[in-house]
Parts: C-alpha cells; structure tokens; sequence
C-alpha cells in the first residue's frame, strides 16, 4: 500500500511506518522525532474514499445513482469497498488498501450471545441488538434493490452472492476508519484516507486530522511531542467506551468520558401536551429529548427542567419533591436492570474472570462504565430530593437542615426566592443568573398562571 501512495503522491510516508503494537495491535509507529502541531502525513484527494469517488467509478458510479431510494453514505462507501474487494483487475490502487484492511472486526456487531450478555442492561446492549436486525433488513433491501439488482454482475459473482458478513465487514470498515468533516459551507464530509486509517486513538493527544477544503488533501498533524520509535496517535474525540466498542471494536479502561443516555418522552396524548411542548421548544428541549449523563455532570440541569415542565398541572405548577422521587426511582430501576451489578463486575475484572482485550472484557468495561454514571445520577437525585424535602418541610414550619441553591446546589440558611414564580431559590444574585436561561421557560409559565388567577 505504501508503494502506491508514494506514486499517488502521498507526503510523510518515509518518516512512518505500519507496525504491530502490544496494547493497541496494528498502528503506526514513528521513524523519526516530530514535534507537537507539525504536519506528519499528507494523503492526496484522488485516493480518497468518498461518496463523490465512489459516483465517479465508470463502472460501480451509475448503479449507486440510479439506486431508488438513493442509499446512505455509509451504504454507500460500504458497497464501494465490496466493490473494489471484488474486483479482479482495473483498481489496483484501491485493492491495495482493501488488501491491507482487517479481515475482521471487533465490534459489537460481531461479538456472541454469551460475550454480549456480560453488559445487559447497558445501551450498547439494546442498541447492538437493534442493529442486528436492521442490518439484516438494510442487507436484504440493497440486495433486491431495483436499480442496484440491474447491475447484479458489478460484483464479478453477482450482487446476490454477497453475504450478511461481507455487508457487516464492509459496514465495520466504514464505521471503524471514516473521518467526519464540517466544510465551510456547513455540509458535511465522511472520508476514508489510506494509511491515515490505521492511527489508533488516544485520549491524551489533542484532535489532529485536518481536511483541506481547498485541495481536498487530508493530513495528520502530530498531536503531542514524539520520538523515534514511538506509536502516533490521532483522537477520534471524547468518545464513551460503549460508542468505541460498537462502531471502533475497543474500549478505554477508566474512560474518563464514559455517559449513559437517557431518553427523556412524553405521549401526545398526554395532559397538556402541546402546552408543555412549547414550554420545551423555548427551554431548547423536544418533547423527546436524550440527555446525557456523564461522569462530569452525571444529572444535567436540562434533564430536571424536562421533568418540570412534562409534571406541571393545569395551575402550572409542578411539585419538585414527586418529580426527583420518580427520578431516584426510574434510575434505581436503570440500575438494576444490568445483569451484573456494578460491584460484581468489578469484582470479576479484578479477578481476571474475563481474559484482557477479549470482547467479554471490552463488554464487561461499558457496563462498568454506565454503571458508574448512573450510580452517580442516582446520588445526585438523591441529594436534591432530600433538599426538596428539608425546604417543604421548612414550608410547613418543621425544623430542618438548610435547603439549596437550585443553580450551586450550595447548602445554605438563608436563600432568596426568585421574585418571578417564588418557587426555586438560590444563594445570591450572580446563581440567579447563571440559572436563568435553564428556569425561564417554567419561571414565565408558574408566574403567568398566577398573574392570570
């Protein structure tokens, strides 16, 4: 592969080389020393791997475009590297690169039932199992699609003869190795660059692969200090173990970047409904919403305000006590749901109950990792239920210990109200407005309801 780039014009290639790695596997290692922000690597448009190149194949382009629907771009770019794996002749370029690509991947996707079950209960659980099936179904309509089936013998052997496994390698190859771009027109770009493809992630290098706009060049850019000898790195970004292991086929042990999703709906059906729905539409909300918990913010503000507006009444008022109790109870019931409790699992991974680097222990980290966040959120719902309860208590002239600040979460005796609706306070002027953009929505609605009464 590295011949052909060379020809092809490929810059950077004699300072780099491919190598096998023991914690990382094949990666690129450094010839010589590179100093943090310099250019590395520079891999010519022309051999790129793009939805554009793949229309402009003479052979493989006018099927993709006579395709009704048209196909995704990762469909797309999927079918293009089956295409060119298939061919005997005419793409000896790009054969190269799909010589040098993985005859297999780790993804999620792939792993057993038994290797999968490690982390029930997690998101990458349900939306692996979610993928299985829509990838069969994606499968068997680029099969039988119309315009794709007149070009059937594209393939060499035929379009029928590619199998489930062929669709997933070719899927995995574009999940696993494209690079995303915003261009300056605001579209988007997904590329697959030779070579540029095989750096491994690292979190502790900053973000380093550039696209040219102008020249349509893609290049790497060193993101720290290195020495001969050296793996390079590039970073794919602040990416949870349980999105690296289903689209990449690894995981970061302790990833400090680890979240759960929490999918936040309310039926149409339900009361109020298309009040509440512009209530969400002016707080930045849907009235479907994911909210991600991470280890950072385990319990973000935008979640609470959801909660707030989908539990208001027709006197526009909603009561903090029964929505934090729901939410302490929906996340104990998150919790358990996980077929092995988080105190176990670590247990098992300090025990070496599941061989390093297999798939069972790359499952057994997005659990843990997921685990760990909800427990947090947990917590933190825990804590402002029990301050909810200290100030309705207070409410009812009960002695009790200092509520808090609903933008600080600071324990305080004396609190000001929000002059608007009365019903949150906080510990001084500068919390008040920090909160103000996150309360507003529900602040107008509660002081409305009270000016119209």
């Amino acid at each position: 592969m590295e011949s052909w780039l060379k020809l092809s014009g490929a810059v950077g290639l004699d300072s780099l080389e491919l190598a096998d790695f023991p914690a990382t596997g094949r990666g690129v290692r450094a010839l010589r020393r590179f100093k943090k922000g310099e250019e590395i690597l520079t891999i010519p448009s022309g051999v790129l791997w793009t939805v554009d190149h793949a229309y402009a194949d003479p052979l493989l382009g006018p099927a993709l475009r006579s395709a009704q629907p048209p196909l995704s771009v990762e469909d797309t770019l999927a079918l293009y590297f089956l295409f060119v794996r298939c061919r005997e002749s005419g793409y000896d370029g790009p054969r190269s690169h799909v010589a040098a690509l993985p005859t297999s991947y780790s993804s999620s996707i792939f792993f057993r039932e038994d290797e999968l079950e490690v982390c029930a209960g997690s998101s990458l659980y349900t939306i692996t199992k979610q993928l299985d099936q829509s990838i069969e179904d994606d499968y068997k309509a680029i099969i039988f699609r119309d315009g794709l089936f007149l070009h059937r013998d594209l393939f060499g052997f035929g379009l029928g003869k590619l199998t489930i496994q062929d669709y997933k390698w070719a899927l995995s190859t574009v999940w696993s190795r494209a690079m995303d771009f915003v261009l300056p027109d605001g579209n988007s770009l997904r590329v697959v660059a030779p070579f540029a493809d095989m750096f491994n992630h690292s979190p502790e290098v900053e973000p380093c692969h550039v696209y040219n706009a102008s020249t349509g060049n893609l290049s790497i850019l060193a993101g720290k200090d290195y020495e001969a000898g050296d793996q390079v790195f590039i970073n794919y970004g602040p990416i949870p173990n349980n999105r690296l292991l289903r689209l990449y086929g690894f995981v970061v042990p302790g990833n400090p970047n680890d979240s759960y999703d929490l999918v936040l709906a309310t039926h149409p059906t339900a009361p109020l409904f298309e009040k509440k729905k512009k209530l969400w539409a002016s707080a930045g909300l849907d009235s479907t919403c994911t909210i991600s918990l991470t280890l950072v913010d385990p319990l973000p503000k935008s979640g609470l305000e959801y909660l707030r507006i989908q539990r208001l009444d027709e006197s526009n008022r909603s009561n903090e006590v029964e929505i934090l109790r729901f939410l302490v109870e929906s996340l104990s019931s998150l919790i358990h749901s996980f077929g092995i409790p988080l105190e176990k699992l670590e247990e098992q991974l300090a025990k070496g109950v599941y061989p390093s680097g297999g798939n069972a222990w790359a499952a057994a980290h997005v659990s843990l990792g997921e685990q760990r966040v909800l427990t947090l959120a947990k917590k933190r719902a825990e804590d402002l239920l029990s301050a909810a309860e200290s100030r309705s208590s207070n409410a009812e002239g009960s002695v009790s210990a200092p509520a808090k600040c609903a933008n600080c979460s600071k324990s305080s005796a004396q609190l000001m109200l929000c002059g608007r609706c009365k019903a949150v306070s906080y510990c001084g002027r500068t919390c008040q407005v920090a909160h103000f953009k996150e309360h507003k929505a529900i602040c107008r609605a509660i002081a409305a309801s009270k000016t119209s009464s």
